[in-house]
């Protein structure tokens, strides 16, 4: 019986040697080291030969880091989970150096990078390490072979990205190595073939691989999820549609972005599981995505529509011969959100009704009012999921998502509650993101939609300050410390800035606050700072007109109703 878990310090010699043979599946991303960190195992490794002295056999052991491998004992088949970086490397760097030395010496290095094959007794070339099939070709002709380097030092063609960069590295180390003595290069060859180590930790099946490498690898995973997934789904297609499943993916992730290509397999689980997770993404997507039993059925009919709708979503790029405008400003604004929960739910409907532009921008109308809502009510995590959960579900049975009872709508509580947060202590109630994504938000409205928010920093800031110093004109017009305290963290009371907060400047008089804070040229890109470089002064019937004013824009624009009580009552007039 295969034990689960193997892990050995192995020398470079054994590491490249018939006990190995090393395969990168196809689902790995492809080479990436460049010549910096290539520069840096080279700088490693001849800085730590410097400072031990003396003959290499008498060098202390140097640990070059573990390697994660799929291998059965009994066998030298070995897929790299982690490691490929460094193995690759490796490699060309043993290219490196069996084309600086004599032909004596480089024929003892060809048996670390490939053993022979015989015509007598029949056995073919068996590389060390073999590539991702793209660049596999390319790596046995240009590195692995003995007149390679050579070759593809002079070569003009074309490359990958990953092709670049192994003759970029076999170029950055020819040239280093052409200016040390012969005897230099053979002790470096030594040293790196019998001093230098690195921990196998080799496992049978996938999934306890990816486990071990997951702990293992503190700097950041190389190695998603999603990878996982790709082995899988890919593995299960029929040899001959292989490269074209295997096309439609690597096509797809590579227009989404790395990143967002996991992400969106989180979000394809919520939209199958529709609870708050409670396994690995791996193990949920096969228990809950029934389509992924069908590798094939769930590249065409899953992965590549959730793709399209996802870009559409992330970018608000909405396409339609009606309200295309309208539903990417609600989808700009649900972008803005420091959550994005309401992916999902998104997704889901997108998929279902993305052809009914009449349905889309009745549900991202409304979808905004929902996730703005929770963010104002300060919903945690959990209630958040769980509301979007119940609206994926909904919008899977077909439910109407407009009756009042719908998860996409607010009950008259919640309307309620939205309206108490917004006219309450407005700049203390909300944490600094959110304070200033929903006055973005009120700005956009005033300015009918068309204004546009690029710039680095946005800040929320009072007109009258926090604390007035003695003698000036906003005690004048505040004599009253409780009319300050009700009218300062106000929405009435509040302007966006292209800048940081000073808080010197925030004490300025009226007139040289607009003239030098608020504004730039005269001028200010907020409707809402606008509003204000217009005041001669700033008094509490001001602020409290401007209050009302304010909130009627957000009560119209998010259907609240502010005369419900909490407990759902109407109240009295």
């Amino acid at each position: 019986m295969s034990k689960t878990l193997v892990a050995h310090e192995q020398p470079i010699a054994k590491i490249f040697s018939d006990d190995y043979v090393f395969r990168i599946p196809g689902y790995q991303r492809p080479y990436a080291w460049g010549t910096e960190q290539a520069g840096e195992l080279l700088d490693d490794l001849t800085t730590f030969m410097q400072a031990a002295g003396g003959p290499v056999e008498d060098m202390p052991p140097y640990f070059l880091g573990s390697i994660v491998l799929i291998k059965e004992e009994a066998t030298p088949d070995a897929d790299v989970i982690d490691g490929q970086q460094r193995l690759t490397t490796l490699t060309v760097l043993l290219a490196a150096i069996r084309a600086s030395v004599d032909a004596k010496n480089a024929e003892e290095v060809t048996p670390l990078i490939y053993e022979k094959g015989s015509a007598i007794r029949g056995t073919k070339d068996r590389f060390r390490l073999t590539l991702r099939e793209r660049d596999s070709d390319f790596f046995q002709k240009y590195i692995q072979k003995e007149d390679g380097v050579g070759k593809l030092l002079k070569l003009t063609d074309e490359l990958t990205d990953s092709q670049t960069n192994i003759r970029a590295n076999a170029s950055l180390y020819m040239q280093r190595l052409a200016k040390l003595p012969e005897a230099d290069r053979l002790s470096l060859a030594q040293f790196a073939v019998t001093r230098c180590y690195l921990v196998v930790v080799a496992t049978p099946d996938l999934d306890s691989a990816y486990r071990i490498f997951s702990v293992l690898n503190s700097r950041g995973l190389d190695l998603a999820p999603t990878d996982i997934l790709k082995a899988e789904v890919i593995g299960g297609i029929p040899a001959a549609q292989r490269d074209t499943y295997t096309k439609k993916w690597e096509d797809a992730e590579e227009d989404l972005g790395r990143e967002p290509f996991t992400e969106l397999f989180s979000h394809i689980r919520m939209v199958y599981r529709r609870l708050k997770p409670k396994g690995t993404l791996i193990k949920e997507f096969k228990e809950h995505v029934t389509e992924f039993k069908h590798p094939a059925q769930f590249i065409d009919q899953v992965l590549l529509p959730m793709a399209k709708a996802f870009q559409e979503i992330v970018d608000a790029s909405y396409e339609s011969t009606a309200h295309a405008e309208t539903v990417n400003e609600h989808l700009k604004w649900l972008n803005r959100l420091e959550f994005n929960d309401w992916v999902p739910p998104a997704l889901a409907f997108a998929i279902r009704y993305g052809q009914d532009p009449d349905a889309m921008v009745a549900f991202f109308r409304d979808l905004e009012r929902l996730a703005y809502a929770l963010l104002i009510q300060k919903s945690g995590i959990n209630d958040r999921i769980e509301r979007f959960s119940q609206l994926t579900n909904a919008i899977a049975n077909g439910a109407n998502l407009y009756e009042q009872k719908s998860p996409l709508q607010l009950s008259p509580a919640e309307q309620f509650k939205v309206y108490a947060q917004l006219d309450g202590p407005f700049y203390d109630t909300f944490a600094a993101r959110a304070r200033t994504t929903i006055l973005l938000r009120l700005d956009t409205l005033l300015s009918g939609g068309g204004a546009k928010y690029d710039y680095q920093t946005v800040t929320a800031e009072h007109v009258l300050p926090q604390t007035p110093p003695a003698g000036s004109k906003w005690l004048t017009w505040f004599p009253d410390m409780n009319d300050r305290l009700q009218s300062v963290h106000k929405l009435g009371n509040l302007a966006l800035l292209t800048r940081k907060k000073n808080s010197a400047a925030s004490n300025y008089e009226f007139d040289k606050k607009k003239q030098s804070y608020f504004a730039h040229g005269g001028v200010s890109p907020f409707v809402l700072t606008t509003q204000v470089l217009g005041k001669n002064e700033w008094t509490p019937v001001i602020v409290a007109a401007r209050q009302k004013e304010l909130l009627a824009i957000l009560e119209k624009h998010w259907q609240l109703q502010n005369r419900i009580n909490p407990q759902g009552a109407a109240a009295q007039p």
